[in-house]
């Protein structure tokens, strides 16, 4: 039996298995941004934000981080391997384990906060209606569908689940939520309500950007299977943006109308406010279990870029039982550090993976990647120097206290700008230079 996209591993995916065009593209990552974890990260940026400042932040992050995103699709539809092993590319093999590892736990980590979301909503729901929450219970039930859905495969659950069952109920459950929250909220009050402080709109631009960008290790993994790169990059964008703009802005809604102090309360307020919006919440809870499978089918393919023999059917059970144990275990609170810092280390890495793309002509071919040398140190010394930037002009700075009393004794500069985008721009005008320079070298010495 010839693999399928179900099973296909770190080489080139073959013309046969390029079947994933605009339509396919735009309902899956359409389907990834309807989030909850989007819905309750506005908890993060209201009130501490006026509504007005907060939709500013929504607007400029989600754009730039959509185009990264998009991007990032097309570099994958262009190469059609999986995204970690696209970085063997520009940072050597070697330099890749790396990113691998970071993505690995990157991936787990989301898909824990998925299913504690998840059950969270489930748990919320389930006590309105039967006076039982059991949160363990949910957590159970539903890393199990997660692990159900990444043994699919991404065409297989674009086709399977998300063209037949997903795609109206879930669009329907959020005309719904919206009218709900628009029809119950002083529209007047709430725009005119001053912030609270305690942050600021580069640092809500900062969040939004995050958590896009941590979809770009990822991107690879299912654009690999699209038909060219132009379809990777309109779907993998245009599927994400409007989505995440919309989820943001619901968040951010019902944070204010309703007074919710805390990401968690979010999904217990909405269960709360009777039957309809209690089964529009199911509905949503339920799509959400894509993002846990998403994550649990990167964190397998990724580990495939360090032990490509393991059959991946193992490693995708192994992730969802991990990302089940952890969610049985872990709190939510730590949430938006947790983003922050994988945006410190994702946005530059973009950034390397772009400009080297660049270089090469705008294409990698099956030698680029899988014929790559062990170490290219141009690039992963720009990728260090670019997320030393992210972490120097973050405000207030990141990571554990040792470390924050180190950057705090380099008198970071207060330049308003934020983090994200410098971060990402010294990475890429790094490599750029660099890459440059070793061309003209090799150049010159074949003149010679």
């Amino acid at each position: 039996m010839k693999p399928d996209s179900t099973t296909w591993g770190i080489e080139p995916v073959p013309e046969r298995l390029r079947t994933l065009g605009v339509l396919d593209l735009t309902l899956l990552w359409g389907n990834l941004g309807v989030s909850l974890l989007v819905l309750v990260a506005a908890a993060f940026l209201v009130p501490a934000l006026s509504l007005r400042d907060a939709l500013i932040a929504i607007v400029v992050g989600a754009l730039a981080g959509n185009l990264m995103l998009a991007a990032a699709g097309a570099i994958g539809a262009d190469a059609r391997v999986p995204a970690m092993v696209l970085l063997r590319a520009p940072l050597g093999r070697l330099g890749s384990y790396g990113p691998t590892a970071l993505n690995v736990a990157q991936c787990l980590g989301w898909a824990v906060f998925e299913l504690i979301v998840i059950a969270a909503a489930a748990g919320a729901l389930s006590q309105e209606l039967f006076g039982f929450e059991g949160r363990w219970f949910w957590t159970l039930v539903f890393g199990a569908v997660a692990a159900l859905l990444a043994q699919l495969g991404p065409i297989g659950v674009v086709r399977r689940v998300i063209r037949t069952y997903a795609l109206p109920i879930v669009l329907a459950s959020l005309l719904y939520l919206t009218w709900w929250a628009v029809a119950e909220a002083d529209l007047g009050a709430i725009w005119s309500r001053p912030g609270e402080g305690g942050s600021s709109i580069l640092l809500g631009v900062d969040l939004v950007v995050a958590i896009t960008v941590t979809w770009t290790p990822l991107a690879a993994d299912y654009t690999r299977f699209a038909r060219g790169w132009r379809e990777a990059f309109v779907g993998t964008g245009v599927g994400y943006l409007i989505p995440s703009l919309w989820m943001f802005g619901l968040g951010s809604l019902l944070v204010l109308s309703r007074g919710l102090g805390d990401a968690v309360e979010v999904p217990a307020a909405v269960a709360a406010a009777g039957l309809a919006s209690a089964l529009a919440l199911l509905a949503v809870t339920v799509d959400e279990v894509d993002e846990a499978f998403a994550n649990s089918y990167s964190a397998a393919v990724s580990v495939q870029n360090l032990v490509p023999r393991i059959p991946q059917r193992l490693l995708l059970l192994l992730a969802s039982g991990i990302a089940t144990l952890g969610a049985l275990t872990i709190e939510l609170r730590n949430y938006e550090l947790f983003l922050l810092l994988l945006g410190s280390f994702f946005v530059p890495l973009f950034g390397v993976l772009l400009a080297d793309w660049l270089l090469s002509g705008a294409h990698y071919g099956r030698a680029d990647v899988l014929e790559a040398p062990g170490f290219r140190a141009g690039p992963v010394l720009a990728w260090l120097v670019g997320s030393a930037v992210y972490h120097w002009l973050h405000d207030p700075p990141l990571g554990p206290s040792w470390w924050v009393d180190l950057v705090e004794r380099t008198e970071p500069p207060s330049l308003g700008i934020g983090a994200s985008l410098p971060s990402f721009a010294v990475a890429f005008a790094v490599t750029g230079a660099l890459g440059f320079l070793a061309r003209r070298g090799e150049a010159a010495s074949v003149t010679a």
